[in-house]
């Protein structure tokens, strides 16, 4: 299964960025171009251990759907979704948060 991997470098606290990522609204808003929304599942606020949302969104032309759970939740550090339905064989999105030094 191929691996994609992305690091981000955020200047604030691990708490908030964590939080962040599970927004439903922050990444609605974070998806303009490709008009993705939430439209079933849990549609609003933050999403927890064991949530399902179902998103919507226009990719190459067509609309599809993506259906994940979470199926990990470490809080501040860790969670995971897994993909319930949707276009692929398989997918699991593992994020993990963590604190970097000054000076490196």
């Amino acid at each position: 299964m191929p691996v994609i991997e992305l690091l981000m470098l955020i200047r604030a606290p691990q708490e908030r960025v964590f939080d962040l990522a599970l927004s439903i609204d922050a990444h609605q808003d974070s998806t303009v171009g490709t008009n993705e929304r939430a439209v079933a599942g849990v549609t609003k606020g933050l999403i927890g251990l064991g949530g399902e949302v179902t998103w919507e969104a226009r990719h190459l032309g067509l609309r599809r759907r993506l259906t994940v759970r979470i199926t990990e939740f470490d809080r501040p550090n860790y969670f995971q979704d897994v993909m319930v339905s949707g276009a692929f064989k398989r997918m699991v999105h593992d994020h993990e948060f963590g604190s970097i030094r000054r000076g490196l």
